[in-house]
């Protein structure tokens, strides 16, 4: 019986020394996927700066590939920058226009805006990565998006 108790005793030490991320935490990542392991949901505590933000990975080893090969990742990174909402839309990604409210595209989980319909129908036709890399690569990330300064 002590043994029991001693057990619950460190059971309960231990869980509630850990750390926890706290809800607002866990909300940020709005469901994102690490980039370099591409299916595995992003951890809050597993992350490395990236266009003077925050990019998340799944596992310890994630940024260490991510960093030897950045551009590889980058546009999962990018998509990621604004699925977490560190990244805001500016302009249309493919030309640089003012956005028009009524050409937008749903692109792996984040509602991407377009300056007219040719634009909106290039990526609207375009399938899974190719989508992604229309929207986020780096050059249509640097003409569309402008990365959040932190508080």
């Amino acid at each position: 019986m002590k043994t029991n108790a001693t057990l619950l005793v460190l059971a309960l030490a231990a869980a509630l020394t850990l750390p926890r991320l706290t809800a607002e935490e866990k909300d940020k990542l709005n469901g994102a996927k690490c980039p370099v392991a591409g299916t595995k949901a992003a951890k809050a505590d597993q992350s490395a700066d990236y266009r003077g933000a925050k990019v998340y990975f799944c596992c310890g080893g994630c940024p260490e590939a991510f960093a030897k090969d950045k551009a590889k990742y980058a546009t999962k990174a990018n998509h990621q920058l604004v699925q977490t909402s560190q990244a805001k839309q500016e302009k249309c990604p493919l030309s640089g226009g003012d956005l028009n409210k009524d050409a937008t595209v749903d692109v792996a989980g984040v509602k991407v805006t377009f300056c007219c319909n040719n634009c909106k129908g290039k990526v609207e036709k375009a399938e899974g990565d190719e989508k992604l890399e229309l929207a986020f690569a780096d050059k249509a990330f640097d003409k569309g998006f402008k990365v959040e300064k932190k508080k």
